[in-house]
């Protein structure tokens, strides 16, 4: 075996791992089994890509998209690493050579789609050449209760046993409680080495607005990130299209983005997006899953996101690279009934329709959150935090009333029927609503019954999603939605512990007060520095002549690493982030020419 830090640092050019890295790669690296929990822009992919180049033997990469194993490969390759893919986009040429490196056992690391790895005759050849570690990469998609669960995803645990049991390593960044025990048993016999480094990513500033001139707040947004790259998710390629658009109008470089476009059109502006700087991506959730250009400095959602998984996954595309980033997400009734009637229209079983809405009401309840939304993020997660000081709610606060007694009547409804039931009963019965269930099940002669009756039902259901927010009561996604009460909930109804709660999400939209205020990305290095723009357009044509993302040349921490030290020797550029051997012998003539040409 060699040391995994002497090819951490003359592979990729990295000089420490990054924070939970290294306990991962040393359990692997001990032939242990896997399940990785890192939030994104952690460096999952590492975790098996290191072990892989310290040992021997193969290593098949699962991975859901061909955009994603295109850019993974290339860049690999461009650290001196043997890697290729079986996708349909390849060519013979390629194809022969990734048959060939295989067959040689040159190849280190290979990827593939679950849908390829069904075909049993492709398995029964991979596992005639030695395949060694399995990585599954996204494997939230095993789980129907993952947010993005795919079928061919769950058969991966059979690919698992067709190829000998091989050593397995698991890895997402959005998997709940029940997410990870279904993972697990579908693609371990035994227990594996469960990893969980968190799901905060304290870089991102956080913020949510209800929508009062979606468009104005959108633009507001966006004058603070000129020049920079981001990415805006709309709810319809119509809505794609126009907002670009406009845009355009205003002098951004925009282009759309969904799945009703040409393809070749989408792979244009997907490529210019990963090789340019300072374009702005209009789009569907169509585009996402699998770009990993770390230098996006903000993400806008122009609607609510499907779930709070899928928010916490469209976020974190922004500021991989650690630096400061900026989120902002807009809501209106209208999103909240687009989603649920999407909900309720898709063809997925009752069971899967019911867990779609607890994750969307989780969402709502972020959005209504009366306490730091990371600190309401990470609770549905299972984590603890103190208030971040880095959102919307932290910065510029909200406005509270005394919420003790409706809080109460809540937390007794839920208590006076078992702890069994969900939203809309807990409400029918502050309504003193006569429903079938309340009278077949006597709930109407329960104290709490008609308490309610000042309130709207709509109001309620607000209430409830910020008692949920602040941790007085717990959602149990896999047992029907019910609703649990928490200790410090026992705590509230017994009077022990008083509860604010925000008024502002209670008015009508045109009484709310407007707040604002965005926090642009920060670097060591002014945005318009003169070398800093220069190695940028330098990374952008190479970029362009070897058709592959920016980030494959370089990310932006290493151009920034190049602006602040302006290495004038070979040796000097070995030390920057990122330059591994193969990127200093391929770039350091090229980028070392534009040193010198600022030297003053």
């Amino acid at each position: 075996m060699t040391d995994p830090l002497k090819i951490l640092h003359d592979v990729f050019g990295f000089s420490t791992f990054r924070d939970g890295q290294e306990d991962i790669v040393r359990s692997v690296l001990a032939g242990h089994d896997v399940l990785a929990v890192m939030p994104t822009g952690a460096g999952k992919s590492l975790c098996y890509q290191l072990p892989t180049l310290v040992r021997e033997g193969l290593t098949l990469v699962v991975s859901p998209l061909i955009a994603l194993m295109r850019d993974q490969v290339a860049a690999l390759r461009h650290f001196g690493v043997e890697a290729g893919s079986l996708n349909s986009a390849n060519d013979p040429d390629e194809n022969r050579r990734v048959a060939d490196a295989v067959r040689d056992g040159r190849m280190r690391l290979l990827y593939a789609s679950p849908e390829r790895l069904a075909n049993s005759n492709a398995t029964e050849w991979l596992a005639r050449s030695g395949v060694s570690l399995l990585a599954i990469d996204e494997a939230h998609c095993v789980s129907q209760w993952g947010h993005d669960f795919r079928p061919e995803y769950a058969l991966l645990g059979d690919v698992r046993r067709r190829l000998g049991g091989v050593q397995t390593i698991a890895l997402t960044a959005t998997a709940d409680v029940s997410t990870r025990g279904d993972i697990m048993h579908r693609l371990f016999e035994t227990e594996p080495r469960i990893f969980i480094h968190g799901f905060d990513r304290p870089n991102l500033r956080l913020a949510m607005q209800s929508k009062d001139q979606s468009k104005r707040q959108l633009f507001a947004f966006l004058d603070k990130h000129r020049r920079e790259s981001g990415i805006i998710y709309c709810a319809s390629r119509n809505a794609t299209e126009k907002l670009a658009d406009s845009l355009c109008q205003a002098g951004y470089r925009a282009m759309p983005y969904h799945a009703g476009m040409a393809q070749a059109d989408r792979a244009k502006n997907q490529d210019i997006f990963l090789q340019e700087d300072g374009v702005v991506m209009v789009a569907t959730v169509a585009f996402g899953m699998g770009i990993d250009k770390p230098d996006v400095r903000f993400v806008a959602h122009a609607a609510l996101p499907k779930s709070i998984e899928a928010y916490y996954q469209e976020i974190g595309r922004a500021g991989r690279d650690g630096e400061a980033a900026d989120t902002l997400t807009l809501y209106g009734l209208d999103d909240m009934r687009l989603r649920r009637s999407q909900i309720e229209d898709s063809d997925a079983s009752e069971e899967q329709k019911r867990v779609e809405r607890q994750r969307l009401n989780a969402l709502v309840a972020l959005c209504e959150a009366p306490r730091c939304r990371r600190q309401t993020l990470l609770a549905y997660f299972g984590e603890t935090t103190e208030p971040c000081g880095n959102c919307d709610l932290c910065i510029d606060g909200v406005v509270l009333f005394d919420g003790t007694i409706e809080a109460q009547k809540l937390l007794s409804a839920i208590v006076r029927t078992g702890e069994r039931f969900g939203t809309e009963h807990i409400i029918s019965i502050l309504m003193g609503e006569e429903t079938d269930a309340i009278l077949r099940l006597g709930h109407n002669g329960l104290k709490t019954f008609g308490v309610g009756k000042d309130r709207s039902k709509t109001e309620w259901r607000s209430l409830l999603r910020q008692i949920y927010a602040l941790g007085l009561i717990a959602l149990e996604l896999s047992e029907y939605g019910r609703w649990t009460i928490t200790e410090r909930g026992v705590a509230v109804l017994k009077g022990l512990e008083p509860v604010e709660l925000r008024a502002d999400v209670l008015m009508k939209p045109r009484e709310r007060k407007s707040r604002r205020g965005v926090m642009a990305a920060e670097s060591v290095v002014p945005g318009d520095d003169p070398l800093l723009l220069a190695l940028k357009t330098l990374r952008t044509r190479l970029a362009k002549e070897e058709a592959v993302p920016a980030y494959v040349i370089f990310s932006d921490r290493s151009l920034v690493d190049m602006a602040v030290k302006r290495p004038k020797s070979a040796g000097a550029f070995g030390e920057i982030h990122g330059v591994g051997q193969a990127k200093l012998d391929r770039y350091a003539d090229a980028f070392l020419t534009v040193v010198r040409e600022h030297a003053d």
